[in-house]
């Protein structure tokens, strides 16, 4: 099965488990998701499936936004709530106010350090298998870019917001150093992932919601975004049969449709993405990945 489904995954279990319950019901082995979300958190999870695990590369840059609780009064180990109380528990005494000030720092491109108990690796170990040994964990920083942090209301000790980060950008990073600004400490509550690039909570099924169709890949297959829906900075062109004959081969072809294009989508039908090719120059592109 080829295509792209985005999954509301749920809280409590992880992104590859989703992957694996994604495998049963369709049959597809090959799987990779478009960036991580951690067990705590829900939302959209855009997953490839098939050959369309190619394309992964042209969606590493996509910008994720979130709505979520901060939880001030103390901290933990992983800076969210599946972690370990790390300090003292504080009263928090804070008014929004406050609390627009002290986010007001997190906007634009800034310097992030990854939590220790994150999948980013040093010297090919996973951070937070080192974390869980008890060992040192020195992680680099990394430039994130926020395009936008609002906390929308505070109940007690609890602030709720709205985030729209970067391509691997930590929330709960930013919410460890928000209660270290603030100095009572805090954590990530809960976190729902609203978008993934063009991807929308509007475009996302349930698992509970695909697995009446198991093994139906026709139905399973209409639940998939409509491939010229996928990138779409890149162009769509429908090619004559000679043409996809020669990308296939991995020649050159004329597209002449789109001569300004740098990228294009290729497909040999209205549904079918063939490739994706690169402008050479003038009208002729260069296949860069081939589908079919």
């Amino acid at each position: 099965m080829n295509g792209l489904l985005v999954i509301d995954k749920p809280g409590g279990i992880t992104s590859h488990d989703v992957v694996n319950r994604l495998r049963k019901i369709t049959g597809e082995k090959t799987i990779g998701h478009l960036g991580t979300l951690d067990p705590m958190a829900t939302g959209v999870l855009p997953l490839l499936l098939g050959k369309f695990t190619r394309l992964a590369q042209f969606f590493s840059s996509a910008k994720k936004s979130y709505s979520g609780v901060i939880r001030f009064g103390f901290a933990t180990d992983t800076y969210d709530a599946e972690g370990e109380i790390v300090g003292d528990r504080t009263e928090p005494r804070l008014s929004l106010d406050d609390l627009h000030r002290a986010a007001s720092r997190f906007h634009g491109e800034m310097q992030q350090t990854p939590p220790p108990f994150s999948a980013k690796k040093i010297g090919g170990t996973p951070a937070y298998k080192l974390a869980r040994a008890g060992k040192q964990v020195d992680l680099q920083p990394s430039t994130v870019r926020i395009d936008s942090f609002q906390i929308v209301a505070l109940n007690g000790g609890d602030a709720s917001f709205l985030m729209t980060i970067s391509a691997g950008g930590y929330v709960r990073s930013i919410a460890h150093e928000l209660g270290r600004d603030l100095g009572c400490g805090a954590h990530l509550a809960s976190l729902r992932r609203t978008q993934a690039g063009v991807f929308t909570l509007s475009d996302a099924h349930t698992l509970e919601e695909l697995q009446p169709f198991a093994g139906n890949l026709a139905a399973l297959g209409d639940l998939c975004m409509h491939p010229r829906s996928l990138l779409p900075a890149m162009p769509s062109v429908t090619a004559d049969a000679q043409t996809i004959g020669r990308l296939r081969n991995g020649a050159q072809a004329n597209l002449p449709e789109f001569t300004a294009a740098h990228m294009v989508k290729v497909f040999a039908g209205q549904r079918d993405l063939f490739a994706i090719a690169t402008r050479v120059a003038g009208t002729l592109f260069q296949p860069t990945v081939v589908l079919g």
